[in-house]
């Protein structure tokens, strides 16, 4: 298990030297909270939806308009008037200010498509929530995998490096033998075959990390320093309860993306209902006061009759029932309600197939659960078979018993087995997360919960284990 236990090492090293402690996954998993777009405009589409709960309700409640408005009015010319037989003839010149104001009041009394639209809105808010919450789960998931592919890529860059140097001392060893006639040149082509290969993969490797550090990064918008590993004391806890039908009858029952369907659905009904609403009266009380003023001057141009004067002040009040029946559309209201019995038909189809790829996520999680604990203590068991397997083909390749293949094959495994250990720890701590999403439970609190398992430590004494020192 050394060789393991230095790879992981090497691995917490290799993204920022010095002496700066290693981040976390619970803090990790706080900046991705701050700065991942995703998240964010989760919660703003909530938020924005939620709006429509009190702009359905605005509809049902009185609506009260204030109108005022001022005019003055000129008018210079010549009117005629007709009396009897005699034609009256008049040239003046009025003015007027007019001043006029009213309050009026508009409440509906019977209106079943507004009630209706008030309803679905209650729903789309709790839609609304339900969305932000399976946001929120995956933004954990989101945050998990990242964590863990950036470890992942760590120790298998760790392990090429330490195959190339590894590679690279029997290299030197078997030019120094072939030196002395101790070996066939054969020996010396495949121990540099063998070398130039673990460049190869070595440059792959750092490849891959720089990937895996990226995609972290569009998460949390910062680029990883050193990252926590999960700590030699690793707990492998199996589900609780054990039995896989009790994870997927909770995840029927809590999983946010199921219930989000299954409001999806709730809301389509509604949708066919306010449209047959559109075949139904609509009865509301209307009610309005004002005032209505009017002063002016009279004119006349001749200078006859000289200038006089108008005045107006009304008082006026109004109240009515109005009711509206809508006879017919064009057909326009029953295309409609077709239109969104047919949607609604496919809200149901939608919420069962939700329903079935959650049945089987959760049963997919809750075997991966199962499946990583028995693949990590195998793993565990294969590094040390391996690493026994490696010091006998060693002692067999000095004294002539074994070849240089051999050596370099038992060497690969070595390495792969070590690095499949640590992968299958990581694949171990998603899939917990993974079976908890698929249920519908995974908080904040399961974060922490993986955060105690993983082991902080100095980057500088990552670097000195490391090294063997």
């Amino acid at each position: 298990m050394k060789g393991f236990i230095c790879l992981v090492a090497l691995s917490s090293a290799l993204l920022l030297p010095g002496l700066a402690q290693s981040e976390n996954l619970a803090e990790i998993y706080q900046k991705a909270q701050r700065n991942d777009p995703a998240i964010r405009e989760a919660e703003a589409n909530m938020m924005a939806e939620q709006q429509s709960r009190p702009q359905a309700r605005a509809s049902l409640l009185p609506q009260v308009t204030l109108d005022a408005n001022y005019t003055n009015s000129v008018s210079d010319g010549i009117f005629t008037q007709q009396l009897g037989a005699d034609l009256r003839t008049v040239d003046q010149k009025t003015d007027d200010d007019i001043k006029r104001w009213s309050v009026s009041l508009n409440q509906a009394l019977f209106n079943s498509d507004a009630w209706r639209i008030y309803k679905r809105s209650n729903l789309e808010s709790a839609r609304a929530e339900a969305d932000y919450q399976v946001a929120q789960q995956d933004l954990i998931v989101r945050v998990a995998e990242a964590y863990f592919n950036v470890l992942a890529a760590q120790d298998s860059l760790a392990s090429e490096q330490a195959a190339k140097e590894a590679i690279g001392r029997q290299l030197e060893q078997a030019n120094r033998r072939f030196e002395v006639g101790l070996i066939a040149i054969t020996d010396v082509k495949e121990s540099q075959a063998a070398y130039d290969d673990a460049v190869a993969l070595e440059i792959a490797a750092r490849r891959s990390l720089a990937s895996a550090k990226e995609a972290l990064r569009e998460i949390t918008g910062e680029y990883p320093s050193v990252l926590a590993t999960p700590g030699e004391e690793f707990p492998l806890i199996p589900p609780d309860p054990q039995v896989e039908q009790d994870w997927v009858d909770v995840a029927l029952q809590q999983n946010a993306a199921l219930e989000s369907s299954k409001i999806s659905t709730d809301i389509s009904r509604e949708n066919v209902r306010i449209s047959r609403a559109g075949h139904l009266p609509t009865l509301g009380l209307t009610a309005q006061i004002g005032n209505f003023n009017s002063d002016g001057t009279i004119t006349d141009n001749t200078g006859v009759l000289g200038t006089g004067t108008s005045a107006n002040d009304q008082d006026q009040k109004q109240v009515g029932i109005n009711f509206s029946l809508p006879i017919f559309e064009g057909g326009g209201t029953s295309a409609a309600v077709q239109e969104n019995v047919y949607r609604h038909r496919a809200a149901r189809e939608n919420y069962e197939k939700v329903a079935r790829s959650t049945e089987r996520e959760a049963r997919d999680a809750y075997l991966g659960v199962i499946a990583e604990i028995s693949r990590v203590r195998a793993l565990a068991r294969s590094v040390e078979s391996n690493q026994t397997a490696l010091e006998a083909t060693e002692a067999g390749y000095d004294v002539g018993t074994r070849t240089t293949v051999d050596v370099l094959n038992a060497r690969e495994s070595l390495f792969k087995a070590e690095t499949q250990y640590a992968r299958s720890k990581y694949d171990y701590l998603v899939n917990v997360l993974k079976l908890k999403q698929a249920a519908g439970t995974l908080n904040a609190a399961d974060v922490a919960d993986i955060n105690n398992w993983l082991a902080a430590q100095p980057a500088a004494a990552a670097a000195n284990r490391s090294s063997g020192e």
